[in-house]
């Protein structure tokens, strides 16, 4: 509020507007006292009378005094639109957020009815209201209210869509936080500015409505601005000015509240625009393309039996120009308590759908196709949204590789973490603000007090970062998925963060970590997944993958480090490119890049195949060769 107040000020039109509505809504209540005559009060010797020292805006036919009849009609005319307004926002703007938010069928029947709404003669509904309710202006106004609210849903869900898609909102569900608290503490302010907007026209449309139904004699018979024009109308041939005070009034009203709206709305957008030196959110490449070839789906081995988390034959399915497209199949993996599991593998490979599959966080019409996602005993795969509510946050977090943009700009840091603590434990707000101080404390934020009071915009990468693990621990989950937590951070922040994880380990955390480095990788897992194309094409104990890759694409991701390169010669790569969907041939994934490649390669898909031996497993036709190879060398 006081950093609303300090850009009001900066304002000037936004700050003059509220100054005179405010003056204009006191005068309006204390009428009463402040009035010099009652607004019934006649006195015909001087009917239609200019401006004088007993009636400083004159008199009207019947010799009211225009002063106080203003100051009095006011009542009923902003009573008029407090009515309609109340009526608008309290049905428009919930019905639209929860209809962007959730869609399905409340969507398409907000979207019908604003559809009908724009098709009813507004004036002959409100006709027919007041000829049910006679002179009974309430109940025209909350009609015109009511036949507002659609149109108003429509553009809120506009919004709200938008709002939906941001990365604070997505970590706010991967942190199990129910859709109700997330549409009223991350989509409502987001979606503020839109509203103000939208009140101010609506609240000037209520005005001149009620100055409407005056002047046509529809309303109330006692004092108000309407009955004030319709009363100057009739008499602008003989007293013209008797038009100017209401006229002005009205005008004078309206004008200010859109300017105070408008002024509003910039302070909000302001509030939400990201500082000028922050780079912008990185985001993935979408995966377009039909899948032709043939899908043969064969079991890397059977479940660990003291495995925490047992992925099997997984498959997702994303909608791609309209069709439903696998862009990852048949992943298989296990994962142990306390351990820590890379994910590795250029980028459009599937390493972030893999990970988000894991909650049920896929986007827009995505879909597990087939497979098992065995947590704790429960599938995931096949589980209903309570469930997977449940288990976000509380047994299963989340770190994003973008932490500022995974914070909602609009609430303090030690806030957002209080709330996730709250919500997962249950305790009150004081004892959830302890245990935001508490996580800011263990993954080592230099003072936690001035960083949970902090805006994000006003913390730095490495800071952000720990604020998104402290959200990540709220719940003290048994699973941390962190997606490229240091893929934005320099090296010391990266030390850092990868010394927190590491903690996290030794504590019996277990840990999915989505990388492209390979010197992360080696320091921080146990195992390690490489996956190329859609599929896992090897799974290992992280030194023997690195000593002797079973896979010529881990191969080759190996050989491309840096330091291998011979001065004056081209930099060591895997040539080529990873082939979206529609490209994936028939037999091997890797075979347009592959050194080794053979007939046999490409002739019929190539299945995962378990070493029981080595205890690895690889998507190869020929792994001893490379093996071999590597311990020879």
């Amino acid at each position: 509020m006081k950093g609303l107040v300090k850009g009001l000020v900066r304002k000037r039109a936004a700050l003059v507007s509220a100054c005179y509505l405010l003056l204009v809504l006191l005068i309006t209540l204390l009428a009463g006292p402040l009035a010099p005559y009652d607004p019934e009060e006649q006195d015909l010797t001087a009917a239609l009378a200019g401006p004088s020292g007993a009636h400083w805006l004159g008199t009207g036919e019947l010799g009211r005094d225009v002063l106080s009849r203003l100051m009095h009609g006011g009542q009923i005319t902003l009573l008029g639109v407090v009515i309609t307004l109340t009526v608008y926002l309290t049905i428009g703007v919930p019905a639209g957020m929860v209809a962007g938010y959730r869609g399905g069928w409340f969507d398409r029947f907000v979207l019908k009815s604003a559809d009908l709404v724009s098709a009813v003669p507004v004036i002959i509904v409100l006709l027919v209201v007041l000829s049910v309710f006679t002179n009974d202006e309430s109940a025209a106004m909350a009609a015109n209210g009511l036949l507002g609210a659609p149109l108003l849903a429509r553009v809120v869900r506009s919004a709200t869509l938008g709002v939906k898609e941001e990365l604070y909102v997505r970590a706010a569900v991967a942190g199990g936080i129910r859709d109700a608290v997330i549409i009223r503490r991350h989509v409502l302010p987001r979606v503020t500015g839109v509203v103000l907007v939208q009140a101010s026209v609506y609240g000037a449309y209520a005005v001149l409505l009620e100055t409407g139904l005056g002047f046509l004699g529809l309303g109330t018979t006692r004092a108000s601005w309407g009955n004030m024009i319709a009363e100057a109308s009739k008499n602008i041939g003989t007293d013209p000015w008797l038009l100017v005070p209401s006229g002005a009034m009205i005008i004078s009203f309206i004008l200010a509240l859109g300017l105070l709206s408008d002024g509003l709305r910039d302070l909000l957008a302001e509030r939400y625009a990201p500082p000028a030196d922050r780079p912008p959110s990185r985001r993935r490449a979408a995966r377009e393309a039909l899948l032709k070839a043939p899908r043969a789906l064969t079991p890397v081995a059977e479940p660990a039996e003291d495995a925490l988390l047992s992925v099997r034959g997984l498959t997702v399915a994303l909608p791609i120009d309209g069709t439903p497209t696998d862009v990852i199949r048949d992943v298989s993996f296990d994962l142990r308590a306390g351990e820590v599991l890379g994910i590795v593998g250029e980028s459009g490979c599937g390493k972030t759908v893999t990970a988000t599959s894991l909650l049920g966080m896929l986007p827009a019409g995505g879909a597990i196709t087939s497979g098992v996602i065995r947590f704790e005993g429960a599938d995931l795969a096949h589980a209903d949204a309570e469930v997977l509510r449940r288990v976000r946050g509380r047994r299963i977090g989340w770190i994003s590789q973008d932490p500022l943009s995974s914070l909602d700009p609009s609430f303090t840091a030690g806030a957002q973490v209080a709330e996730a603590v709250r919500i997962h434990t249950g305790c009150t707000r004081k004892e959830a603000r302890q245990r935001a101080l508490e996580l800011f404390a263990r993954v080592r934020l230099p003072d936690p007090a001035r960083v949970a009071a902090s805006h994000p915009h006003q913390l730095s990468g490495g800071m952000a970062q720990r604020v998104g693990i402290a959200a990540a621990l709220a719940g003290d989950p048994a699973l941390v998925i962190a997606d490229e937590p240091t893929t934005a951070l320099d090296v010391t922040v990266q030390a850092e963060i990868l010394d927190l994880l590491r903690e996290l380990r030794s504590g019996g955390t277990a840990v999915v970590l989505i990388t492209h480095d390979w010197g992360v990788l080696a320091d921080l897992c146990d195992r390690a997944v490489v996956m190329y194309a859609g599929e896992v094409v090897e799974e290992a104990e992280v030194t023997a993958l690195v000593t002797a890759p079973a896979h010529p694409y881990t191969a080759g991701l190996l050989g491309s480090d840096p330091h291998h390169a011979v001065p004056g010669e081209p930099l060591p790569a895997v040539e080529g490119a990873v082939p979206p969907p529609a490209q994936w041939p028939v037999g091997c994934h890797f075979q347009n890049r592959c050194p080794r490649v053979t007939d046999a390669c490409r002739e019929k898909p190539v299945v995962i195949s378990y070493l029981t031996s080595l205890e690895r497993s690889t998507r190869c036709i020929r792994p001893a060769e490379l093996i071999g190879e590597a311990a020879h060398d």
